[in-house]
């Protein structure tokens, strides 16, 4: 029996000709990836363990991208902890506030991930880079630093899911409701520590920014990691950002797969995730009348600029309901200044939105948009968990960046076709 794409790349990286699911094996990781949260943690074991230095400073990568810019005292010293171990080592991949982004859209974007790689994060939604072909996951901050370290780490080898979608894509539905229509149809559970693998003439067709969101979300479904085969528009994409050599992995016609699951995405409408779970997912005709105080449009999963794009087509020439406040993050520098050189700025200054600099900010309830008892807000974000935002008794509703400019102009949850 052939392998999945996964269990390629995990092969290749333990030194071995094949693996099978289940199987645990000790591979080299290409890139070590932590955050203002994780990365602390994951340098003082660092320390601890009298390492003295990393095992390759241009493949350790950190991003002070949840709390920054720094929010409070606690937030600069967290900050603060990177920024002095990225000099100590001399790191390459160390990005300041002004340079950096949110770190699974700035990745991506300055051509560091490549396919046929591992790539390892203190951070969950590090499945984002599957997108490229990548076996990318999140692991703990005691694993970073082991990687950091000796540049290897664990694996129990995943058994791999394929998801087969064909059909023409509805109106206004996007790479963020297939992903929703998917986790609502499986569970939040459905893929637990199985690789997702995305084909199908609808994956192939959609853009790598798409693919990067439904990768992102593989997590939200309890899944290793998610991932799409390379093919032209990965290839394309990376010769813009990147002229490293890189190997692409395949599955075969005779990979096994634990189950296979396809869809018609006909029948998929933009979809909401409902409080409290990614998978509480209804479709936009079925919402109701749902009033919201707050819209945010950003994120490591609608950041881009495709989704910006799109924010303003629903929002060009419109006002923001006087009783929602409309937040928009451009994912990375980069997006922000190619949203400012489209007008999009001026769309959204117009529609009397506030449109931060790159942070996670309110997706994790960390500032730029927190929610106060009682409020309700839709959101790009990936996750809508108890207290998520803000208050526990809060609400966090998650929509692809159209549904949630429609539902800002419209004061509730709503499609854009009402405008």
């Amino acid at each position: 029996m052939g392998m999945t794409i996964v269990e390629k790349i995990l092969a290749q990286h333990a030194g071995l000709e094949s693996v099978k699911p289940g199987q645990l094996i000790e591979a080299r990781v290409d890139h070590v990836l932590a955050n203002d949260i994780t990365a602390p943690i994951a340098i003082k074991q660092f320390n601890n363990a009298g390492a003295k230095k990393v095992f390759d400073r241009e493949r350790i990568i950190l991003v002070p991208d949840h709390f920054a810019p720094n929010k409070d005292i606690a937030s600069a010293e967290q900050c603060k902890i990177l920024r002095d171990f990225s000099r100590k080592h001399d790191l390459t991949h160390y990005f300041e506030v002004g340079r950096m982004g949110v770190e699974h859209a700035l990745l991506p974007e300055q051509g560091i991930i490549l396919p046929g790689e591992i790539i390892i994060g203190a951070d969950s939604h590090t499945c984002t880079h599957g997108a490229l072909g990548a076996f990318a996951t999140g692991v703990g901050s005691t694993d970073v630093a082991a990687a950091m370290i000796t540049g290897e780490l664990w694996f129990k080898v995943p058994e791999t899911i394929k998801f087969v979608f064909s059909g023409k894509l509805n109106t206004w539905v996007t790479g963020k409701d297939i992903i929703l229509y998917t986790i609502g149809d499986i569970g939040v559970d459905g893929a637990l520590y199985k690789a997702m693998e995305f084909t199908g003439n609808v994956t192939d067709s959609l853009s790598v920014e798409a693919r990067l969101t439904i990768a992102n979300m593989a997590i939200e479904a309890g899944a290793k990691c998610g991932i799409f085969k390379p093919d032209e528009k990965t290839f394309n994409y990376l010769k813009e950002r990147s002229d490293s050599a890189y190997t692409p992995c395949y599955s075969d016609e005779d990979a096994g797969y634990v189950e296979t699951r396809e869809y018609n995405v006909e029948n998929i409408e933009p979809q909401v995730a409902f409080p409290h779970s990614p998978d509480n997912t209804r479709p936009i005709s079925e919402v109701g009348n749902i009033p919201v105080q707050q819209s945010v449009i950003g994120s490591c999963t609608n950041g881009r600029i495709e989704d910006l794009r799109v924010a303003a087509e629903v929002l060009k020439g419109r006002k923001t309901n006087r009783d929602v406040r409309l937040i928009i993050i451009p994912a990375t520098q980069k997006i922000y200044r190619q949203a400012m050189e489209e007008g999009l700025l001026e769309i959204f200054l117009e529609a009397e939105a506030a449109v931060s600099t790159p942070t996670c900010g309110p997706c994790l309830g960390g500032h730029m948009g927190i929610l106060a008892k009682g409020e309700a807000s839709i959101a790009t974000t990936n996750r809508n968990f108890v207290g998520r935002m803000g208050h526990p008794e809060s609400s966090v509703y998650l929509s692809n960046p159209a549904v949630a400019a429609a539902s800002a102009v419209l004061g509730r949850i709503a499609s854009p076709e009402e405008l």
